[in-house]
């Protein structure tokens, strides 16, 4: 059962004072560092040995379609296993399949194998990890929280690039899988040993028939619904406008993905630590508006210094996504938070590689600059469409009484 804690969490020093946090959120970045350092040298490693950027591209990112097998079949995990084992051996069956992956003379068809085995069993940790954070930390705590680990996503992306093509050059891409592997197991420490043990948020044993039950119960709340396709549509239709940065500015992406980075910083920033509660409940729409409005300006082919200032004002609006989440919590009763937010997860990262197929599929029939246009418009013409199911939940429901 969770312990529900009073009073008010307003900073990041309170936050990291929550005894649990910190290994959680240690353990959190050094997963998401290891993952950007072996994806990285898995697209390196495909790349030398088919010459396909597709390929390369889809060792580096396939692994997000997985993330759709993983939650219709793996998400009752999320809710039904105790948090920290459930961390700890997701870290340590990552530590192994990756160190797999740099076995020499491994043919394509297994390491993609590999790859998409990873993104199935990975699709529970999201749900593990944030159910998790919402009974670590008191109810107004947990989008301070989600931010504050949101923060440490774009830092570990950016640090686990830049060393991560270190690593490549120095100790080839087999040895970077090696250094990944090792990060995993690092992980796996933090969280057996930093981390409190924990029951089951939700009784019964995990299983597929569970998984299709509770999404299903998820799913057929229209409030919820609203929520998730809000978190899932225009996030992953502007993340289909980064995918063409290469092909927007070749000698400038760069530049671009990391002002894009520092954009959600400021986003998470802001919205985790000032942004009241009056004012949450009611601005996730308009930031969503933001995250797909300055993107028009591509169409017409901007100088470098105004397209780089439209993507730091348009990834602010990434901040939606706590504002979104926060309001799935109060909608859900709180044995389902794990598998909620696990769906919510798995739906996101999904819709992510979707909208970077879509973005190139468009670009290819007419230009890069058109095409980041055409999925701004898009995802705006979609938030208009979502933004009147979005409004405050006026209670958060029992099992019994969750919205139909």
């Amino acid at each position: 059962m969770k312990i529900v804690r009073l009073g008010t969490m307003r900073s990041y020093r309170e936050l990291f004072r929550t005894p649990e946090f910190t290994p959680l959120f240690t353990t959190v970045s050094v997963q998401i560092a290891a993952m950007t350092v072996t994806g990285l040298a898995l697209g390196t490693l495909v790349y030398a040995a088919t010459g396909s950027p597709l390929l390369s591209a889809l060792s580096m990112f396939g692994s997000s379609f997985a993330q759709v097998v993983g939650a219709a079949m793996l998400l009752s995990a999320a809710d039904r296993l105790p948090p920290r084992a459930a961390m700890t051996g997701l870290a340590l069956v990552s530590c192994l399949s990756t160190a797999a992956l740099a076995i020499p003379g491994m043919p394509v068809w297994a390491l993609f194998a590999i790859v998409l085995a990873q993104g199935v069993i990975g699709s529970v940790g999201g749900g593990v990890r944030y159910g998790l954070l919402s009974e670590v930390l008191p109810e107004d705590g947990y989008l301070l929280g989600r931010s504050a680990l949101n923060m440490s996503v774009g830092i570990m992306q950016i640090c686990g690039f830049a060393t991560g093509g270190v690593l490549v050059a120095f100790l080839s891409p087999r040895g970077t899988l090696l250094a990944g592997a090792a990060l995993h197991l690092l992980a796996a420490a933090f969280a057996g040993f930093g981390l409190t043990s924990r029951p089951p948020r939700a009784a019964g044993r995990p299983s597929i028939a569970q998984t299709w039950r509770t999404n299903v119960l998820l799913w057929s709340s229209v409030p919820r619904r609203y929520v998730y396709l809000a978190n899932w549509l225009p996030n992953g239709l502007i993340v289909g406008c980064e995918a063409l940065f290469i092909p927007y500015a070749p000698h400038n992406a760069g530049l671009l993905l990391s002002v894009a980075a520092v954009g959600m910083l400021i986003g998470d920033v802001m919205t985790g630590r000032f942004v009241s509660r009056k004012w949450r409940v009611r601005l996730g729409p308009y930031l969503l508006l933001l995250l797909g409005a300055p993107y028009l300006v591509f169409a017409l082919h901007p100088p470098l210094p105004l397209a780089t200032a439209a993507v730091v004002l348009a990834s602010i609006g990434f901040s939606a996504s706590l504002l979104i989440q926060e309001r799935l919590m109060a909608l859900t009763p709180d044995d389902m938070h794990g598998q909620a937010l696990g769906l919510d997860n798995s739906g996101m990262i999904a819709m992510q590689g979707i909208g970077a197929v879509l973005a190139g599929t468009v670009a290819q029939q007419t230009s890069p600059a058109t095409a980041i246009a055409l999925m701004a418009a898009l995802s705006l013409a979609v938030t208009l469409a979502l933004t009147p199911g979005l409004r405050p939940p006026a209670s958060k429901p029992t099992p019994e009484q969750a919205p139909a």
